[in-house]
């Protein structure tokens, strides 16, 4: 029997972009006995609540500099025409998700890198449209033209009201709500995972992949742990979507050992030269696919 796992995030946040190493390596250890969901929270339906807390396109690029050198995700250091909702971007992840967890993963990614890599806006239906049709299986035109429909805006509604009944949850307990727009809310990314009786443990916000494995040690000792992979290119060759440095680290990466992005690196290289993997130069880094 698979264990649930509810996702709550947001294509905005830099934790839950920074959280991705540690959300491939959960999703290499235990395969399909996680049946995940993702929730979009609705950070912000504007840009206009981010401006009245005081921030700026400077004060994020300031920001996104410490993410990187912490968690080394990808980041590019372009100033943005300006700060942005999330709203859009949520719905537009939200959609691809109703069509399968998969679509709604690399949807997400894809808004992530358009977040965190480049001077696009995650208010822009435009740049919206253009981060998503990279993705086999979706129409980013398509997409985009959905977004005001009445029954997107009624289940967007509905995750976000989801994504605000944090009250209470050991999520509250350990500090890793929010109460930004009223209510207490899940931070991005959230997890909480549901045994098929019911019993269900959370793991809010931002936490190491240690957290995760305890969680579900405790939650079911039955499944089963798949080893860290023999070669960077049983990884790339293991997910659907292309993988950042510091993501192919991490799923490589021994219990207990940090892991070395710069050495993953010097072995992607060596594939790159053999003709059997691709580097897309993104931010300071890259993605990697199968040639």
């Amino acid at each position: 029997m698979s264990i649930a796992v509810t996702h709550f995030t947001d294509p905005g946040c830099p934790w839950a972009y920074s959280a991705a190493p540690a959300l491939r390596t959960l999703e290499w250890r235990f395969a399909d006995q996680l049946e995940w969901e993702l929730v979009v929270i609705g950070l912000t339906e504007t840009a206009e609540q981010y401006e009245r807390r005081g921030y700026t396109p400077e004060r994020v690029v300031a920001s996104r500099r410490v993410f990187a050198e912490r968690f080394g995700m990808p980041c590019g250091y372009q100033i943005k025409s300006g700060v942005s909702g999330t709203s859009r971007a949520c719905r537009a992840v939200m959609l691809a998700a109703e069509q399968s967890y998969t679509l709604g993963n690399a949807a997400l990614a894809a808004l992530q890198r358009l977040q965190f890599t480049t001077a696009d806006r995650l208010d822009d239906d435009s740049a919206i449209a253009r981060a998503l049709d990279v993705i086999e299986g979706i129409d980013g035109a398509a997409v985009v033209a959905c977004l005001d429909d009445d029954d997107v805006l009624e289940r967007y509604e509905s995750q976000r009201l989801r994504s605000r009944q944090a009250a209470g949850t050991p999520t509250e307990a350990q500090g890793k709500s929010a109460t930004s727009d009223g209510p207490v809310r899940y931070t991005a990314p959230s997890l909480v995972f549901t045994a098929p009786d019911g019993r269900s443990l959370e793991a809010g916000g931002f936490q190491p992949i240690e957290a995760y494995d305890v969680v579900l040690a405790n939650l079911d000792p039955k499944l089963e742990r798949r080893e860290p992979p023999s070669s960077v290119l049983d990884v790339i060759n293991g997910f659907p979507q292309p993988l950042a440095s510091a993501e192919i680290a991490a799923v490589m990466a021994l219990p207990l050992v940090v892991p070395s992005i710069p050495d993953t690196v010097v072995l992607l290289e060596e594939l790159v030269v053999a003709g059997k993997v691709i580097r897309e130069p993104l931010g300071e880094d890259a993605l990697w696919h199968a040639a």
